[in-house]
């Protein structure tokens, strides 16, 4: 049901590009600008299955990965406005100009927004090798050894990186910046314990949070995730203004 209804969302923002009669004729393309295994890569497809069926046309998914989002959305900025290709991105899109401000494509001119498809919380993970049980534990141990604390992104300016740094900032240390391309891959060295944590859509996470392989230490939402009831969120564990909503969206060029 709930497939359903973000589905059924997304056709009626979809819905005013063309009369039925005309579109869609062909195979829609939707770019996701980060590599595969994100949250940005995975509810969109479940969203897609839903709207390709219901649209009568298949959805092309491409992941187009680098520069922190950036290189995909370019291609949608410069696509034909003519329905058939999307960008699916999160709420790093708005803060891109603040970190590249030499951007070849401007996110209010050069696109349209067709509809929001889901808000995930973040999970702040980490191998249990580590010996850390509480996200306060971990704080503490980054304060004593300032040089020695890492964490993985999707790269500059990406959703996960975002909640990365303001709960830095609230707890107040210091930790050397790790991007990956792809969520799996963040996630191997995060259950290999090369890189300490990252915060990870639930949607990425769970399956390896329920199994052991990885600790939850804390939810980024200012709620507990229903999926994670246990785990606290960083606003109860005491770090104020802590708090990150990270939301998917779907846009397409601008004059669409």
């Amino acid at each position: 049901m709930r497939r359903i209804i973000l589905a059924s969302v997304l056709i009626a923002g979809l819905g005013t590009l063309a009369s039925a009669d005309t579109w869609p004729s062909k195979p829609i393309h939707a770019i996701i600008p980060f590599g595969p295994g994100s949250a940005v890569d995975i509810v969109p497809r479940i969203v897609f299955e839903q709207l390709a069926t219901q649209l009568g046309q298949g959805i092309v998914v491409e992941n187009k990965a680098g520069a922190g989002g950036t290189l995909g959305s370019a291609m949608v900025a410069r696509a034909e406005p003519d329905g058939y290709t999307m960008l699916v991105h999160s709420s790093a899109h708005t803060i891109t100009p603040a970190l590249y401000p030499k951007l070849n494509y401007d996110i209010v001119r050069d696109f349209v927004t067709v509809g929001a498809i889901g808000s995930v919380p973040n999970v702040m993970i980490i191998a249990p090798s580590k010996g850390f049980k509480t996200v306060k534990e971990y704080v503490a141990a980054a304060k004593a050894k300032p040089d020695m604390s890492t964490y993985a992104s999707l790269g500059v300016g990406s959703a996960v990186q975002m909640s990365a740094e303001r709960f830095r900032i609230s707890a107040g240390y210091e930790s050397v910046h790790v991007p990956f391309k792809g969520g799996s891959e963040a996630l191997t060295e995060i259950i290999a314990g090369r890189v300490d944590y990252y915060f990870c859509p639930i949607a990425t996470a769970l399956p390896h949070v329920k199994d052991g392989r990885l600790l939850g230490l804390a939810i980024s939402s200012p709620k507990r995730a229903t999926a994670l009831p246990e785990i606290p969120t960083t606003l109860e564990s005491g770090f104020p203004d802590s708090d990150y909503t990270f939301w998917m969206g779907v846009f397409m060029p601008a004059k669409t």
